[in-house]
């Protein structure tokens, strides 16, 4: 059973950084696509950044040259460092994992950004 696990998330003040980290579980890690998604308040989910097994990058354009995805498949885990943290970044923060016609979700990480 493919189990993600998101951490890293807290209170944090504009300008600042955190380091999201997803552990993954149950999957042989190096072969799926791994992503961040966001969703904040009355919104809908939206991409944050994607990282394919030949570590391919993709970023919203919102955060391109702020945050930066990465994956250790010795760890089995996929990272989001956030840099220069906006108000407008505050939002619940998803992992996700994609192969084939599997997609999965970890339960998500708290990010707040106070301006």
């Amino acid at each position: 059973q493919v189990q993600l696990v998101e951490s890293g998330g807290g209170l944090v003040q504009a300008g600042g950084s955190l380091r999201l980290s997803c552990a993954a579980s149950g999957m042989i890690f190096s072969i799926y696509a791994m992503g961040w998604y966001r969703q904040a308040p009355g919104k809908e989910r939206e991409l944050v950044a994607t990282i394919t097994s030949d570590r391919n990058t993709n970023y919203a354009d919102s955060v391109k040259g702020r945050f930066t995805i990465s994956r250790d498949n010795a760890k089995s885990t996929v990272y989001l460092q956030m840099n220069s943290l906006k108000a407008e970044d505050t939002a619940v923060y998803y992992c996700n994992a994609r192969w084939r016609n599997f997609d999965g979700w970890g339960q998500g990480t708290q990010v707040t950004v106070s301006s």
